[in-house]
């Protein structure tokens, strides 16, 4: 994975990212940003209607899949991503749930961890170079987070910021269609 465009380029792309947002799509992320992901790390586990929230931002036809987990099964497996060292439990455990895949676990642990995960996204990919997306598997993951992680590093931004730039590059450079 390499990415596509200059480090440089990350806080214009992100900027470009809020440019093209509406009203509604910025207060929805910012109140997940602000609101909701502080107070699952400070509680260490997901309720039911903070997981919902997240996964109708990420993909809102996951809404009832996601109603028919169990209040308890989200919250024990939510606590376990949040507390377990295992990086594969941390992630695999959250594709237990009904109506969560791979790119939604992706989003759980980025905004339930400050700073360390980020978001599985073709066109975050698309980003990096991975034009035919892979079936989604630990070691692939894994493989991205690491990316994503030294890029932020790199260009010291926070996971976040890197996550909309890469996004935003791919909207630009390939459009809606996708």
């Amino acid at each position: 994975m390499k990415i596509k465009f200059p480090l440089t380029d990350i806080l214009r792309l992100e900027e470009g990212y809020w440019d093209n947002s509406s009203a509604e799509d910025i207060k929805r992320e910012k109140h997940i940003e602000n609101e909701l992901a502080p107070a699952v790390r400070n509680r260490g586990y997901y309720r039911k209607l903070e997981l919902q929230t997240l996964c109708h931002w990420k993909t809102p036809r996951s809404k009832r899949l996601i109603e028919s987990n169990s209040d308890e099964f989200i919250q024990a497996a939510t606590q376990t991503a949040l507390s377990t060292p295992d990086e594969r439990l941390r992630v695999e455990v959250l594709t237990l749930f009904r109506g969560v895949s791979w790119s939604t676990a992706s989003v759980v642990l980025h905004f339930g961890y400050q700073d360390l995960y980020p978001i599985l996204d073709f066109r975050a990919l698309w980003s990096l170079g991975v034009n035919t997306l892979p079936d989604y598997e630990f070691d692939f993951w894994w493989e991205y987070t690491q990316v994503c992680r030294q890029l932020a590093r790199e260009a010291k931004v926070s996971m976040r910021t890197l996550d909309r730039a890469l996004w935003q590059y791919s909207k630009e450079k390939q459009g809606s269609k996708h």
